[in-house]
């Protein structure tokens, strides 16, 4: 059986804190299993008409993270996907659990470290982090991922730092 054919009606959701690798992962997923991939966060701007930044300045985290959920529910109607979600998505309305029920969930737990290294850059464009200096980041993510830790760590596949490579996922998808 052809391996793209193998993941056919599969759902997966990557989560992780913001910066971990998801929207990335999500693009090479999808292309590898020949099935859609997408970016929660890239389709709340377009359905609001803002971006992240502006929906958290102008209407607050709350109704961002209605929109947000609402948003990822939309996906129990398609068959076969990879999702890239929000960090905090999986942590309001029982998000991680309807992903649970719905499909496959892989933690993408990279070293803060690098996390932080990778979103000093554009840390105006996340509204979370915007004003943060870059020794203020690594506190944040830190008390971020002890926060989040319960969610994350429900996800049925938990890949970490070296172990999160093309190989990795595919191994891990093939013991499910």
């Amino acid at each position: 059986m052809a391996e793209e054919t193998k993941y056919v009606g599969m759902k997966i959701f990557l989560v992780g804190l913001m910066g971990s690798g998801k929207s990335y992962w999500t693009k090479q997923l999808a292309k590898k299993y020949k099935t859609g991939g997408y970016d929660l966060d890239y389709l709340i701007e377009v359905k609001e008409e803002k971006t992240i930044a502006e929906i958290f300045t102008e209407d607050g985290e709350d109704y961002f993270r209605k929109v947000e959920s609402t948003v990822l529910k939309w996906f129990d109607q398609k068959k076969t996907y990879v999702l890239a979600t929000g960090g905090g998505a999986p942590c309001f309305f029982d998000n991680m659990a309807w992903m649970n029920k719905q499909g496959i969930t892989i933690w993408l737990d990279e070293p803060l470290p690098v996390i932080a290294a990778r979103l000093a850059p554009e840390k105006a464009h996340r509204p979370l982090i915007a004003k943060l200096s870059d020794s203020e980041l690594l506190a944040f993510l830190e008390k971020q991922r002890a926060e989040r830790l319960s969610f994350y760590s429900s996800a049925q596949i938990h890949l970490q730092d070296e172990t999160i490579t093309p190989d990795s996922f595919k191994k891990a998808l093939a013991k499910l």
